[in-house]
């Protein structure tokens, strides 16, 4: 087969066809970029962000990745092991990563372990971790790490309007856990549940909290005035005895404690 010059190949999933720089493991061919990049993050917008992709199925991170940079992220590298993942993202140091929870050798939970390890090297970095089943315990551990982290089940990638929105959050410092979690939580409390101080409102409010929702957009499902909304969280928070640290700190905790009154 042969192609004009100035032709573009497309492949089946819409994006560009990229010639593969390894076996495992693609790679932008711009420079890594310098130690100074973090303060970018609140200033750049969240839908240029750089992205590296970790999933050994290759037809669906060639098919995610497409589907980022028609949305405006820069995807600079995408890879299939945990491993390779890390070597990456020290390469590329991008705002954002998204990892498969489970990855070869053993496909138990290789992503999340590489999800750790990033976040103490890059506390600064976000990161998204896909899975293709509920797992409570997972979910509770990538959010102690704090802000900028999502656990999304791989089924709210189809509805890709919701999908983008909910990364370009996660970007900006959000913490979004998948509302099919939530409802599981909700459903199985223990109990001795610490949340029973709530009230069926406060409960509303902590539920979308931790979906990622801004008081604005709590607000906005709830059909409240954000006023109303920033009254709950505050009693909520009072509740819940939470320790007097930064406010942004103390949503996370908030989420933390909603995850463990399973």
């Amino acid at each position: 087969m042969s192609f004009r010059k100035g032709e573009t190949v497309q492949h089946s999933l819409g994006s560009r066809a990229r010639l593969p720089v390894s076996a495992a493991c693609q790679r932008s061919h711009a420079d890594a970029p310098s130690a100074s990049q973090w303060p970018m993050i609140l200033g750049v917008s969240a839908s240029s962000a750089r992205v590296v992709l970790a999933d050994d199925d290759v037809l669906l991170r060639e098919g995610l990745a497409g589907l980022l940079e028609r949305s405006g992220f820069d995807v600079v590298g995408q890879c299939g092991t945990a491993s390779e993942l890390i070597e990456l993202v020290r390469e590329q140091q991008p705002e954002l990563s998204i990892v498969d929870i489970r990855m070869p050798p053993t496909h138990t939970n290789e992503g999340l372990e590489a999800a750790s390890t990033i976040l103490e090297e890059f506390p600064e970095m976000a990161i998204v971790v896909l899975t293709a089943h509920v797992q409570v315990e997972r979910a509770t551990e990538l959010l102690e790490g704090g802000q900028r982290s999502g656990y999304l089940l791989k089924t709210r990638v189809t509805d890709v309007d919701e999908f983008i929105e909910t990364l370009e959050r996660i970007v900006r410092g959000a913490s979004v856990v998948d509302p099919a979690l939530v409802s599981e939580l909700v459903a199985a409390r223990r109990r001795e549940d610490p949340l029973d101080v709530l009230s069926p409102r406060e409960r509303e409010v902590l539920a979308l909290m931790a979906e990622g929702r801004s008081n604005a957009g709590i607000a906005h499902k709830l059909w409240i005035s954000v006023g109303t909304v920033e009254k709950h969280v505050r009693s909520v928070k009072m509740k819940l005895r939470l320790p007097a640290t930064e406010d942004d700190q103390r949503r996370v905790l908030a989420v933390i404690t909603f995850l463990d009154s399973r």
